[in-house]
C-alpha cells in the first residue's frame, strides 16, 4: 500500500513538472534573486548606518537604543526594498495556482516537510562554527569582541554565507538539476500515460 501511493506522489509529482516546469523554474529563480537581494540590502544597510551615524562603527560603544534602531530601520528597508516585490510574487504565484484546473491543485507534489523542520535546528551551531573558523583565520582569536567592528561582523557573516553556497547550495542546486532531469524523462505509469492521451483526444 506504501509503495502504491509512493508510486503515484512520483506521477503526479512528474506530471506537473512536465507540464508547469517553466513558471516553476522562474519561481525558483525569483526565490533565490530575493535571498540575494536581501543579502545586498543587509550589506548596503550596514555600510550607510554607519555612515549616516545611525550607529557606531564599533561594537562596543553600542547601547540598547542603537541596537533596536539598527533592527527596526533594517526590516524598514527590507520590507521596502525586499518583502513587498517578494509579496508580489508571491500573489502572483497564488493567482496562478487558483487558475489551475482542480485535478491538478489536489496533486500531492511536496509530502512532508518536517526533515526540513528539523534540519533548521543544526543551522544556528554551524554558523557559529563557521564564524569561530573565520575569527581564528583572520588572526582575530585572542582580540576582543567587544572591539570588533560592525562591518567585519557583517563581512564575516556574508563570507560565511558564500562558504555555505559554494560547499552545500551549488553542488546540491546541480545535483537537483541533474536528478530532475533524469526523472522527468523517465515513463510515467500507464494509467497517467492513458489519461494524457484520453485528454489530448478530448481537446482535439
Amino acid at each position: 500500500m506504501n509503495e502504491e501511493t509512493s508510486a503515484e506522489k512520483e506521477s503526479e509529482w512528474k506530471k506537473f513538472m512536465r507540464k508547469h516546469w517553466g513558471i516553476v523554474a522562474v519561481f525558483i529563480i525569483a526565490a533565490a534573486l530575493a535571498v540575494a537581494g536581501a543579502v545586498y540590502v543587509f550589506w548596503w544597510f550596514t555600510g550607510n548606518a554607519q555612515s549616516t551615524g545611525l550607529v557606531p562603527s564599533t561594537l562596543n560603544l553600542w547601547t540598547m537604543n542603537n541596537v533596536v534602531t539598527f533592527i527596526l530601520y533594517l526590516i524598514f528597508w527590507e520590507l521596502v526594498l525586499i518583502g513587498i516585490p517578494a509579496g508580489i510574487g508571491a500573489l502572483i504565484g497564488w493567482q496562478w495556482w487558483k487558475r489551475l484546473p482542480a485535478e491538478e491543485r489536489e496533486y500531492r507534489i511536496f509530502g512532508k516537510s518536517s526533515r526540513s523542520r528539523n534540519a533548521g535546528g543544526a543551522i544556528s551551531p554551524l554558523l557559529f562554527i563557521a564564524f569561530a573558523i573565520k575569527v581564528y583565520v583572520d588572526g582575530n582569536w585572542n582580540v576582543a569582541i567587544s572591539t570588533y567592528t560592525l562591518n567585519y561582523v557583517v563581512d564575516s557573516m556574508i563570507t560565511i554565507l558564500i562558504w555555505i553556497a559554494a560547499i552545500f547550495a551549488i553542488p546540491a542546486t546541480i545535483a537537483i538539476i541533474w536528478w530532475i532531469h533524469h526523472e522527468l524523462g523517465r515513463p510515467l505509469p500507464s494509467e497517467f500515460q492513458s489519461e494524457k492521451r484520453e485528454t489530448h483526444e478530448a481537446s482535439i
